[in-house]
């Protein structure tokens, strides 16, 4: 097991190398009286000037934790599973234990540990947000006493994060009970993951195993829950198992169609298999706050319900967006030729095939299956 993990890490570590854009800067900080070293990653072909909008992923304890993150979303979003996402770390590998800080007496931040948890929302989102395209769907990812930090975010009347990454971490006392009565109040689609391992750290295996327990209960359809208790893991090694788990659960409603989804929901949908595109396209902008281009796969199931379901007015308005999404590529006029031949006009059918081919090609969509299906009309 141990051996996988060290061959994945060196792949997403490759990987990132070899794309990686960082900008590293210091950031000065009235609230924390000096400096802390950020580091900045922005997605591949970022560009300013276009209106795109990126999740935003906080990470502390950025020293080590930061590269993990950046290289398994830039993975992912690599397959289009999750978006481009725009990933800002802090170093705090000499500040952590003033950053994190707490009373004992009330078990929130306090004096330093409330000076640094101001300084990240009044003073480093703001000015992430005011010099890159981001979008107000934040992720905050941490370990051990950066993963409890992040909890105290939860607590505001409007909670800076709508994603909360919790990789083994060093809870305060009575974070379970403080965590159960406030999970029931959230109001907004809000995810919350959580993960140990067997051979995590005993002490912090027990209360980690307490929150679980107090949270799986709780009944708030706004409160998207999640928790992984990895085998064959340690403190440090679940923090590769468990960042591709938590992105793959927090992004599951902005993953391409699936085989399971094509057969339970696409072909079991009551309306046409195109309202079932724009509905889900629709709810993915609703929930994350920003939009995402139809993708191939998409295009491709919903063309495959539509003719299972011999649906002509579903694949008119395919060719339709088709034609608005990818313009200068095969794809328009695959669907269009598609549209043309189920409605039964071959001659236009033929010729959108045949101007296809002066197109770009596609993941999907060839020269040779433009000229399959020239030969074919022809025949």
């Amino acid at each position: 097991m141990m051996k996988h993990f060290t061959l994945v890490a060196l792949l997403l570590f490759f990987t990132y190398s070899l794309n990686a854009q960082v900008i590293y800067e210091p950031f000065e900080s009235s609230k924390l009286g000096g400096s802390r070293d950020i580091k900045i990653q922005l997605p591949r072909n970022y560009d300013a000037e276009e209106e795109v909008l990126y999740p935003l992923v906080i990470v502390l304890d950025g020293d080590y934790l930061f590269e993990p993150v950046v290289g398994n979303t830039d993975y992912q979003s690599y397959w289009e599973d999750i978006p481009n996402c725009i990933v800002v770390g802090i170093n705090q590998s000499e500040t952590r234990n003033d950053d994190f800080f707490y009373a004992d007496e009330t078990n929130f931040p306090f004096e330093e540990g409330a000076n640094f948890f101001e300084f990240l929302g009044m003073e480093l989102i703001p000015y992430i947000e005011d010099n890159y395209m981001v979008s107000d769907f934040r992720i905050a990812i941490g370990h051990d006493m950066s993963a409890n930090f992040i909890n105290y975010y939860l607590f505001k009347d409007k909670p800076l994060f709508r994603a909360y990454v919790l990789l083994s971490p060093e809870l305060a006392p009575e974070m379970a009970t403080m965590m159960s009565e406030r999970a029931p109040l959230i109001d907004r689609n809000t995810f919350y993951y959580l993960a140990t391992a067997d051979d995590d750290v005993k002490s912090l295996r027990t209360d980690i195993l307490a929150l679980d327990n107090a949270l799986k209960g709780i009944d708030n359809e706004f409160f998207n829950y999640r928790f992984n208790d990895f085998q064959d893991a340690n403190h440090y090694s679940l923090v590769g198992l468990g960042i591709p788990k938590a992105l793959n659960e927090i992004f599951s409603f902005y993953k391409p169609i699936t085989k399971k989804e094509y057969k339970e929901n696409v072909l079991e949908y009551s309306g046409s298999p195109f309202d079932y595109l724009m509905k889900k396209y629709e709810d993915i902008e609703l929930f994350y706050g920003f939009k995402k281009k139809v993708v191939e796969n998409d295009l491709r199931a919903i063309a495959a319900a539509s003719k299972k379901k011999n649906d002509v007015e579903s694949l008119k308005e395919l060719a339709k967006l088709a034609r608005q999404e990818y313009p200068e590529s095969m794809i328009s006029a695959y669907y269009q030729g598609m549209y043309y031949e189920a409605d039964g006009n071959l001659k236009r059918a033929l010729n959108s095939y045949q101007s296809g081919l002066l197109l770009e090609k596609s993941d999907h969509i060839t020269k040779d299956m433009l000229l399959d299906k020239i030969y074919e009309l022809q025949d």
